[in-house]
């Protein structure tokens, strides 16, 4: 199964090691809705397993997707996730209990309605009134490192003004999240790392995402390996890993985007069109690619 011949070289997952995380993000488009086959659940369980700790997104409030690739997983991979939320969507992390410890610390970040009134972007008067979906975080452990990851999916909407300056109000207020959590004198850990699907267009100055993302001190990691896109469409930047500096900035190894599409399906990849192949990955597959992260241990 890990065989990257029908991939572009140099992406290739770093191998597991004692002395490193492996984090990964995946949209796995609306797991739990869609009616994938056995051996899709089998696909998507091998690849989670090549990682120590996944972040999923749009996990249906249907379980019975997320339980079809918990059966596919070896023994020791254990979940927990959230409620559901806009979309009727949860989030979830599925971990390694061999190297991954969860801690004592989760929960669904919520904004108080006392501080939506600072939650703005310039050249908009639309008003935060909350998540459409609440990031998810959960505080784990692995060796000597203890982390905050913070699982996001921001709404989408469409590409309308509206709906990009409320994709922009979410995102500044999950910056304004971390950045105040990290400073406080009570926080958990001040590693926190805020990862997912941020619906972003471009990874780059200028995009009012990536603005309202970076205002408040978070560094996006730039890819070390990269196809086109974090969407099999090649045209978006949607998923990313965002921290501080500090503990987990000096921790950093690598992080790439895996294109596992032309890996799978081999025959179909190489008989049908770029859009109607890209159709099939998203509905037995998806149509986001694994985002992944190595840390040093």
């Amino acid at each position: 199964m890990r065989d990257y011949e029908q991939t572009k070289p140099g992406r290739n997952i770093p191998n597991k090691a004692p002395d490193r995380l492996l984090v990964a993000s995946w949209n796995v488009a609306n797991l739990g809705l869609q009616e994938r086959r056995d051996k899709d659940y089998q696909i998507i369980a091998e690849m989670i397993s090549w990682f120590d700790l996944v972040a999923i997104q749009e996990t249906n409030d249907d379980l019975s997707g997320l339980r079809a690739v918990q059966q596919h997983l070896p023994a020791q991979f254990a979940v927990v996730f959230s409620d559901k939320g806009g979309n009727d969507e949860r989030m979830a992390y599925l971990y390694n209990t061999d190297k991954v410890e969860l801690l004592d610390k989760i929960g669904e970040v919520a904004i108080p309605p006392s501080s939506h009134r600072y939650i703005k972007i310039p050249g908009s008067t639309l008003k935060f009134d909350g998540f459409d979906r609440n990031p998810y975080m959960a505080a784990f452990r692995a060796g000597a490192f203890t982390f905050l990851p913070a699982n996001v999916h921001l709404f989408f909407g469409s590409d309308s003004t509206l709906s990009k300056n409320r994709r922009a109000l979410e995102a500044y207020a999950v910056a304004r999240w971390a950045d105040l959590r990290r400073q406080s004198p009570n926080a958990f850990t001040s590693n926190i790392i805020v990862l997912g699907d941020f619906n972003l267009p471009k990874a780059e100055w200028g995009d009012p995402i990536w603005d309202t993302l970076v205002n408040r001190g978070l560094y996006l990691v730039p890819h070390s390996t990269y196809v086109g896109g974090t969407n099999t469409n090649n045209d978006r930047a949607y998923d990313q890993v965002a921290f501080f500096p500090g503990d987990v900035q000096d921790r950093l190894a690598s992080t790439g985007v895996f294109d596992f599409d032309g890996a799978l399906f081999a025959s179909l990849w190489a008989s049908r069109s770029q859009s109607d192949f890209n159709a099939y990955m998203r509905y037995y597959v998806s149509d986001h690619r694994i985002l992944w992260t190595e840390f040093q241990l």
